[in-house]
């Protein structure tokens, strides 16, 4: 996926129209594009070139993405600006227009007696409304001469067509003494200025939802101390060069990720994990680019800089999260690529409607204005991305990590939670418990040493942490092969060796009645026997045990009251399986099964269902991979993490709960935008046309531009509702969302 800045989009429209030109491009497999962020992603083989050119063809700027860029305060300024210049000529054009005849303010005896000549004032007045809000009218008639009419097409149409009506009856009253006739200058005025207003409110609200990411990017220093030849020298963090150290004093942020090589201290970390503890840190831990040295001047060695750090990635993740697309937004794209087009047929057909009705020239214009202005596209393309982004930041800051808008709708319309059991029910930290050996306890202890040295498995750290306690020296091992879901083997001295479950051992080997016994009674117990040969000769078990998380329980309960129905599948045997189950409260669990069994397992639960599986190991990624969202465990291997569609950082089971509430949350205020969006439009433009005029129901064009810029604020605010959101491991005031 190659990702670009767009410039010059106003509206869904025009975001419609940059996705076709750029799906055109013979390569596109795949196009993007977010309002919200003004970003587009495309997947495919196209040039580079070939993208940015569909796209300036269709009337629109675009360049590759050079990194995450918070609004500037100078755009910002000049919108403020625009509209105080605009509001100010306003209300001299409203005053000269409606002073008099309505609040019976005085005016100078020129402008009683001669009404051309308030005429003339406001029509200078509203020209330099109109020059001051120009853009409308340069992006608009781009959009027509581009047959990509958008929202500024709409509105420079409906201030145009009210100031040249004006214009008209000015001119005839100039040239014709004693006509009459009614000026809308001041509508025309009202229509940009409004416009213009609701534009800053609405980029204000867009500029909250960017909140968390643009905290994100800030969070990791501009600069650093490096140590060289003996001396600290400060240098840009962006110079920082892997196997670098760096000197790190109290309340200083670490500028990348590293390694602790000299003193201790407590790290915050609650800006990557969401967790307020702070981190206990000395000599061998690992520090990461963004977090808070709390206390205690350290050295640390830099493993990871620039993109490869984990808040960069984590800046990735939610960057890409907020710029994709959840599937729902399909529907208001389809309506955005044909809206601006049917609304201008619309305005047309209101006008010939109303002058069939043989009602005045100025009433038909009215009404068609009306039409144009109130009509708007931008609360449909804005009512998804802006949810999106929104979520994606707050589940960041809770250490939830959606990798695409697709996880956050489909997560919260699941209905079955799969878990595994090692590393997201228990700690995956587990240590040794038992050691029995059948002749020689130290020969079991050294071949299980050898053997497991080598594996990455979470028990395997357990017997190697035991043996080297033990002060136990290894062997050499040659030949070294892992069997996922069964166990390891190897050579020693060119003699075959292995250890693992006892059903794996069972088809190299043969074990009798008292092993088979002992390792019964070990997993009736929670724990795990791992049964070792030498030469198919049985040299005993090593009973392992992990510690079930904390939160497990609770957050199992917690997914059964939502109306989950909660799974666990374990590689483990099923006596063991079975009292890690009985333990947090699940009935439905699957043993002994294999990395692709668990796949198989999570498809044959989709035909009953959406599914989640969580899983943190290399055996759990093919599951997460067939599931229709797959959470990692943070604390997992790469693998799995890049196999799932969901990372909980902070490896807490709760965080299940938070990301599913999260997702819900998030779903449901995509659904609250779009039916506003729909209802806005399906209402008002009929009233706005004129609909329930015998009612006395009136929507001028003034009314109409207020109507119209209010309600893209309006989606925008009620997204970011979801900032309120509480996580489900943290104790909660009231109701959470």
């Amino acid at each position: 996926m190659k990702k670009y800045d767009i410039t010059g989009m106003s509206c869904a429209a025009c975001s419609a129209m940059v996705q076709k030109a750029v799906e055109s491009v013979n390569g596109v497999e795949e196009c993007q594009v977010n309002l919200l962020t003004n970003s587009m992603t495309v997947r495919g083989s196209a040039d580079d070139s070939e993208i940015i050119s569909a796209v300036r063809k269709a009337g629109y700027g675009a360049a590759l993405f050079e990194g995450t860029k918070p609004q500037t305060q100078s755009g910002k300024n000049k919108l403020l600006k625009r509209f105080l210049w605009s509001a100010g000529l306003l209300i001299i054009i409203m005053y000269f227009s409606m002073g008099q005849s309505m609040l019976g303010a005085p005016l100078p005896y020129i402008f009683t007696e001669y009404r051309i000549a308030s005429g003339i004032v406001q029509f200078l007045l509203c020209a330099a409304v109109m020059i001051i809000n120009r853009k409308f009218f340069i992006k608009g008639a781009k959009g027509i001469l581009n047959f990509s009419p958008n929202m500024d097409t709409l509105v420079a149409l409906g201030s145009l067509a009210s100031f040249a009506y004006s214009t008209v009856v000015l001119y005839k009253m100039a040239a014709q003494p004693g006509y009459l006739g009614e000026y809308y200058f001041e509508s025309a005025a009202m229509i940009l200025t409004l416009i213009t207003l609701g534009k800053m409110l609405e980029n204000r609200a867009k500029g909250k939802t960017t909140n968390a990411l643009e905290t994100l990017v800030k969070l990791a220093p501009n600069t650093a101390s490096v140590i060289k030849n003996g001396r600290e020298v400060i240098v840009p963090t962006a110079e920082i060069c892997v196997g670098d150290i760096i000197a790190v004093r109290p309340g200083e942020n670490f500028p990348v990720d590293g390694e602790i090589i000299k003193g201790d201290s407590a790290a915050d970390e609650s800006a990557l994990t969401g967790e307020s503890m702070p981190v206990e840190k000395t000599i061998g831990d690992r520090v990461f680019s963004g977090t808070v040295n709390l206390s205690g001047y350290v050295e640390f060695k830099a493993i990871s800089v620039g993109k490869d750090t984990a808040l960069q990635k984590i800046v990735k993740t939610v960057s890409e999260a907020a710029a994709s697309k959840a599937p729902i937004a399909k529907i208001a794209d389809k309506v955005a690529g044909v809206f601006v087009p049917v609304v201008l047929v619309l305005s047309l057909i209101t006008a010939a409607i109303w002058l069939v009705l043989s009602a005045p020239f100025s009433v038909a214009l009215s009404r068609a204005v009306s039409v144009l202005v109130i009509s708007c596209p931008c609360a449909l393309g804005l009512a998804t991305p802006v949810a999106i982004m929104v979520a994606s930041g707050v589940g960041a800051k809770h250490g939830i990590l959606f990798k695409n808008a697709t996880a956050i709708e489909q997560a919260g319309k699941a209905h079955i939670v799969i878990l595994d059991k090692t590393g997201t029910v228990t700690e995956g930290k587990p240590v040794v418990t038992d050691v029995y050996a059948v002749d020689s306890k130290e020969k079991l202890l050294k071949t299980a040493y050898a053997l497991e040295e080598k594996s990455e498995h979470p028990l395997a750290y357990a017997v190697v942490g035991f043996c080297r306690d033990k002060g136990m020296e290894t062997q050499e091992l040659s030949d070294f092969r892992a069997v996922p879901g069964g166990g390891v083997t190897g050579s020693v001295n060119g003699t075959l060796v292995s250890g693992g479950s006892v059903k794996f051992i069972n088809e190299q080997a043969e074990i009798d009645t008292v092993i088979s016994k002992k390792a019964e009674e070990f997993a009736h117990g929670g724990k795990t026997p791992l049964v070792f040969i030498w030469d198919k000769k049985v040299l005993g078990i090593i009973a392992v045990a992990d510690k079930i998380k904390p939160d497990a329980k609770d957050s199992i309960n917690r997914l059964k009251n939502m109306g989950f129905r909660v799974v666990m599948l374990t590689g483990d045997n099923r006596i063991t399986a079975a009292a890690y189950a009985k333990d947090v409260g699940i009935e439905e669990f699957f043993a002994g099964l294999l990395p692709e069994d668990k796949a198989k397992k999570v498809e044959e639960f989709k035909s009953l269902g959406k599914v989640i599986t969580v899983g943190d190991g290399i055996n759990d990624a093919p599951a997460l991979t067939v599931s229709d969202v797959g959470m990692a465990i943070g604390a997992g291997t790469d693998i799995a993490i890049d196999s799932a569609d969901i990372v909980l950082t902070n490896s807490n089971v709760s965080d299940i709960v938070s990301a599913v509430k999260l997702s819900r949350s998030a779903y449901r205020n995509i659904k609250q935008n779009l039916f506003w969006a729909f209802f806005y439009n399906a209402v008002c433009i009929p009233l706005a046309a004129g609909a329930l005029v015998h009612f006395g129901i009136v929507l001028n064009p003034m009314i109409a531009a207020a109507a119209m810029s209010m309600s893209s604020v309006c989606v925008v605010s009620n997204a970011l509702r979801l900032n309120l959101f509480k996580s489900a491991n943290k104790k909660e005031k009231g109701k959470s969302q």
